[in-house]
């Protein structure tokens, strides 16, 4: 897709298709459409029953008047009404109808809507990401004739119209648009099934990223990771065919000496599949536990938009991969396990495990590296479902201020995370008899929070630490089932303030 900005009168523009803003009540371009059009378009507008629809799209043909061949409408609702978060449900709407095309040469109007609290950079940095999410098509294992078959999509090509062009907005949206590919980087990731998309896979994966950005890349096998003494993440491996992985990535944007950088550590997530082991999962919905390792794919999708972006901060990805499988030589409840930090967990529940592979994943990184700050990402919980639905990532940590600026960049990014308490009162819950720690709490309630709060034993004093529970938010089910990519603007967001970058997203 060749995209560009424009500056030019949307009367003129000579494309197939052109994608037009508008409210719903007294948008002072319905006039101005109306004088091209001889009055027709006020008439058809004025005559749409659900012209208040936010993200409601409308589509004309052989207006005359208008240098297009067909005209889109999207309604931004009532004026009175609008936000920031409802021009982001046009802007998606638009972007998703141009992607399932064809359209032709295509041009939208939407960068020239007044939002408050963007800029046009902003603005542009948002558009260049959806409508590069916008064309992603799962074809990984569909057969060559079902993907001749599906015909031509998108646009070609799709021009920004803007009140004024510069280098800084140009940069944006390619900056918008990098972002995008890296999303869609992880949604490819997480809708691959689980057969394919092995600790092994997530490994090679690492590597090709390490290549491609000139990263530095280390992979342990289980034979290092027994040798290390990780045997919460070797617990969960315990049942299951494919061996472990511990994935390491390192990303050195600042050209600070080695021995003057603090990096940012990202610790995703990394089980390809979770059957739950011996606990194991009921089996409806069974399938879309393959999305169990989107906080690996987040991660990675993170230092490679870092990379493309040029981003002037260190980073360290980590990624304790393996399945979780019930077998004869699986973990079984009422184990006891003694983790990297050297604390004893009592494994009360084998479908617990993203916390105790996440632990040892944890403690590695705060040994080997001087951090300036650890967020690790994972589908921790169901109950994060249950308490913020599937629109916001769970947040929770050990820092007001570390905590803040994820909110604040996930704001930003529309990519919205909400904050949890973690109260001390909540580690009571986490006792057990037979050793320092058990996995799950003693009684039920608070589920996200014992599972942040189980993570947190593991953290050392003074070192700002965040969790981010995505599984209410890193795929999405039913008809629509399949990896989102999220959180990886509000990740990569944040690392933009974080760096004081202002050639990224």
């Amino acid at each position: 897709m060749n995209s560009t900005i424009r500056v030019q009168s949307f009367e003129t523009l000579t494309v197939t298709t052109l994608a037009i803003a508008l409210f719903a009540d007294n948008d002072p371009l319905v006039a101005q459409l109306d004088q091209h059009t001889g009055g027709r378009f006020g008439r058809l507008w004025n005559e749409e029953p659900e012209r208040d629809k936010v993200g409601r799209l409308f589509r004309y043909a052989g207006l005359p008047g208008l240098a297009c061949d067909r005209l889109w409408v999207v309604s931004l609702g009532e004026q009175s009404r609008f936000t920031p978060s409802r021009w982001a449900k046009a802007a998606q709407s638009v972007a998703a109808a141009f992607a399932e095309g064809p359209t032709g040469a295509a041009a939208h109007t939407l960068a020239l809507v007044a939002v408050e609290g963007l800029t046009d950079a902003d603005k542009l940095r948002l558009l260049g990401r959806w409508f590069r999410e916008a064309t992603y098509r799962y074809d990984a294992t569909l057969s060559k004739s079902t993907k001749e078959n599906s015909g031509k999509r998108g646009c070609d090509p799709l021009i920004h119209l803007v009140e004024r062009d510069s280098a800084d907005l140009a940069a944006a949206l390619a900056a918008g648009e990098a972002v995008g590919e890296s999303v869609l980087l992880a949604r490819r990731l997480g809708d691959l099934p689980a057969n394919l998309c092995t600790p092994e896979f997530l490994a090679k994966t690492a590597q090709e990223l390490a290549e491609q950005h000139h990263l530095h890349a280390t992979i342990l096998n289980k034979k290092a990771i027994e040798k290390l003494g990780m045997e919460a993440l070797l617990a969960v491996a315990a049942g299951a065919k494919h061996p472990p992985r511990f994935i390491l990535l390192e990303y050195h944007g600042s050209g600070a000496p080695k021995e003057e950088r603090r990096p940012i550590a990202l610790v995703g997530k990394g089980i390809t599949f979770d059957t739950g082991g011996i606990c194991l999962k009921p089996s409806a919905q069974l399938d879309e536990m393959k999305y169990d390792m989107c906080g690996a794919a987040a991660v990675l999708g993170v230092i490679d938009a870092a990379a493309r972006l040029s981003l002037p901060i260190d980073l360290v990805a980590a990624i304790p991969a393996t399945e979780n499988m019930p077998s004869g030589e699986a973990t079984r409840p009422g184990d006891v396990v003694t983790t990297l930090s050297g604390k004893t967990v009592e494994i009360l529940n084998t479908d617990a495990e993203g916390r105790l592979i996440l632990c040892d994943a944890l403690t590695y990184v705060q040994r080997e590296y001087r951090l300036s700050a650890i967020v690790d990402i994972a589908t921790l919980t169901g109950a994060i479902v249950i308490a913020l639905g599937k629109e916001a990532t769970g947040l929770m940590g050990n820092n007001d201020t570390l905590i803040a600026e994820l909110q604040q960049a996930g704001e930003r990014a529309h990519d919205r995370a909400w904050p949890l308490p973690l109260w001390e009162e909540y580690q009571d819950l986490l006792k057990s008899r037979f050793a320092d720690l058990a996995n799950i709490a003693s009684e039920r309630g608070a589920g996200s929070i014992t599972g942040a709060a189980f993570l947190s034993r593991f953290i050392e004093p003074g070192i700002p630490w965040a969790h981010l529970d995505i599984a209410g938010t890193a795929w999405k089910g039913g008809d629509q089932k399949g990896a989102t990519g999220r959180p990886i603007p509000l990740l990569v967001e944040w690392l933009r303030q974080r760096a004081g970058s202002t050639s990224s997203p």
